[in-house]
């Protein structure tokens, strides 16, 4: 059974960082893609990040792109979110997910599977 397990969100100033955690198990954690989306109220579901698993290239949303950063652990089964600049706007719930399908194509619109519990970001002005 796929279980993912988010840590790391809080509340912190517009500009300030964060950085999110997810522990993997379930699966073969060197075969699958994984990423990151988030949910905010009112607000469809947007692929914020996603890591190759072939090659370990990240892709990433244009909303913040050159503020966050993916990165993977394959020693720990783990991935791992770096937010830097911070906006109100980045404000969601954020889950650690399989993405599935084209979503090389546009991580934005990306879909996914098995996703954790999530972890809240809240960003303040």
């Amino acid at each position: 059974e796929v279980q993912l397990v988010e840590s790391g969100g809080g509340l912190v100033q517009a500009g300030g960082s964060l950085r999110l955690s997810c522990a993997a198990s379930g699966f073969t954690f060197d075969e699958r893609s994984i990423g990151w989306f988030r949910q905010a109220p009112g607000k469809e579901r947007e692929g914020v990040a996603c890591i190759s698993s072939s090659d370990g290239t990240p892709y990433y949303a244009d909303s913040v792109k050159g503020r966050f950063t993916i990165s993977r652990d394959k020693a720990k089964n783990a991935v791992y979110l770096q937010m830097d600049s911070l906006k109100t706007e980045d404000t969601a719930l954020y889950y650690c997910a399989l993405p599935v399908g084209t979503w090389l194509v546009d991580v934005s619109s990306a879909d996914f599977e098995s996703w954790g519990q999530g972890t809240q970001v809240t960003v303040s002005s």
